[in-house]
């Protein structure tokens, strides 16, 4: 290989990991600004972290159109995932809110970073082949994605009004408390949740597509342009909820045949990188 193209190669590698380091920048600056206090500089910190949600989206997206997907690439998305979708949200949450509940939301914050910090390994463990290589993406992926979990706290606080603020009520602490480790639980479960790495175009994903779009649209024009963001991490959420009941249903009318569905609790077809590995199960 020519000096120029070995340049341009290693060049390739740099690119998406700088991009994941963007992702990282913002959530240690979430966190910073978070240390504050104050509601208008966590919502400072959350939308960091919306930013950091597009860098993480666009550094797995150039590795792959640059063909240079690593294992080196893998870990570092993981720890800076950790961070800025994992830590940042919890701390943001929790001074605004969870510190009003003491030792219980002090709790209940670690438990989101925790289930990250685990999700994560989990994820980084059943992706790796043989060789250490990472693994082609599937249709599904086991558990709540972290960075969708990090959404879910972030439209509540760029929702939020940072001059009267209603997360801030001591009463909100326990609800607030709740969601947190319902969202924590999720990113441990085995509830499957769509991967979006492999879509197909065809007449119901654009369907689907218009449809968010139209009504995205009409939220950011007549609600607030964040509940749009609420609005399409509710609907990712429903969507993983709703497969096991459906697929219930499905075994249900099937009989016991189960000509027309999966079992509905059982073990599936292997349809993502980590249900084709069972080690997932003793983690």
């Amino acid at each position: 290989m020519k000096a120029d193209s070995l340049g341009r190669h290693r060049l390739l590698f740099v690119v998406p990991n700088a991009i994941t380091l963007g992702s990282l920048f913002c959530g240690f600056d979430a966190i910073r600004l978070a240390a504050r206090s104050s509601p208008e500089d966590c919502r400072r910190g959350a939308i960091l972290l919306v930013l950091a949600l597009v860098f993480d989206i666009l550094d797995g997206r150039v590795a792959r159109l640059t063909r240079t997907q690593s294992a080196f690439g893998v870990q570092i998305d993981s720890l800076a995932d950790v961070v800025s979708f994992g830590i940042a949200p919890a701390f943001l949450i929790y001074t605004m809110s969870l510190h009003q509940g003491g030792v219980g939301g002090l709790l209940a914050a670690f438990s989101f970073v925790g289930a990250g910090a685990i999700r994560l390994a989990r994820f980084n463990v059943l992706t790796m082949g043989d060789r250490g290589a990472p693994k082609a993406p599937g249709k599904y992926i086991l558990g709540l994605p972290v960075p969708g979990a990090a959404m879910v706290l972030v439209s509540l606080i760029l929702l939020d009004d940072p001059v009267h603020s209603s997360l801030m009520q001591a009463t909100q602490r326990w609800n607030l408390a709740t969601l947190t480790i319902v969202l924590s639980g999720l990113m441990v479960s085995r509830v499957r949740f769509p991967a979006f790495k492999r879509l197909p175009f065809n007449a119901r994903t654009v369907t689907i597509g218009s449809l968010l779009l139209g009504s995205s649209l009409f939220l950011a024009l007549w609600v607030k342009p964040p509940a749009v963001l609420g609005w399409l991490i509710s609907i990712y959420l429903l969507s993983g909820i709703a497969d096991p009941l459906t697929r219930r249903f499905r075994a249900r009318r099937a009989g016991p045949s189960g000509l027309l569905g999966d079992p509905p609790f059982g073990p599936a077809p292997p349809l993502s990188l980590e249900e084709s590995d069972g080690r997932w199960s003793r983690l």
